[in-house]
């Protein structure tokens, strides 16, 4: 289910288009994020070694972060992890959030790539949300965004059963989007395949 094609005349599901804006893969978060996909999953450090070609102990550096992958490993790893929602439950999950009330918006986890955002969201946005569709939305994010996705390990983001985060971001603004001052929340949500998804909730601001 979760091999990866070794063929080298394979795109890599098209990131690598996207990646030519901005790398939306940060390194403080892809062996973190292989290691929760590795165990949630199930799947050895030694199956996945031998699936990328590397080693076990390889594997290992990379998940606690005391060695980084090559370009071309970052590639695999990134295929491997890349939120694809194709199921029906999984387009589910994408009609709620385009049908939602609220500004919500979906994510890849790892990528930050828009798979759906509601109305409410979009009504900040200058341009089609086919323009921002499937593409990395990092290159938007304010400064407050992203110190908080730096932070996401310390706050226990990348483990099995990861919290919720909540935080404050400034208003930010951009060609094609407005983020504007808000309170958000992000959720973990895993998808049909095993590969995991993020929630952008805001949340109401509390009157004192």
């Amino acid at each position: 289910m979760w091999r990866i094609s070794h063929s080298s005349h394979q795109p890599f599901c098209g990131y690598t288009h996207s990646m030519t804006i901005e790398t939306a893969v940060l390194q403080s978060s892809l062996g973190p994020s292989l290691r929760r996909w590795r165990i949630l999953n199930r799947v050895k450090q030694q199956a996945l070694a031998e699936d990328l070609g590397v080693s076990q102990s390889r594997i290992s550096r990379w998940e606690s972060g005391h060695s980084e992958p090559d370009a071309f490993a970052r590639r695999k790893i990134t295929q491997l992890l890349r939120a694809r929602p194709e199921t029906a439950s999984d387009r589910a999950l994408l009609d709620l959030v385009t049908g939602a009330s609220n500004p919500v918006h979906l994510v890849c986890d790892l990528t930050h790539r828009l798979l759906a955002a509601s109305p409410m969201r979009t009504r900040f946005w200058h341009v089609p949300v086919s323009d921002l569709m499937d593409r990395p939305l990092w290159r938007f994010a304010s400064e407050s965004i992203r110190s908080v996705e730096h932070e996401l390990g310390d706050r226990g983001w990348y483990e099995p059963l990861g919290p919720d985060i909540l935080y404050r971001t400034e208003r930010a603004d951009f060609a094609e989007l407005t983020i504007p001052e808000s309170q958000i929340r992000i959720s973990r949500l895993a998808l049909s395949d095993g590969r995991f998804a993020r929630l952008v909730r805001d949340e109401p601001t509390k009157l004192a």
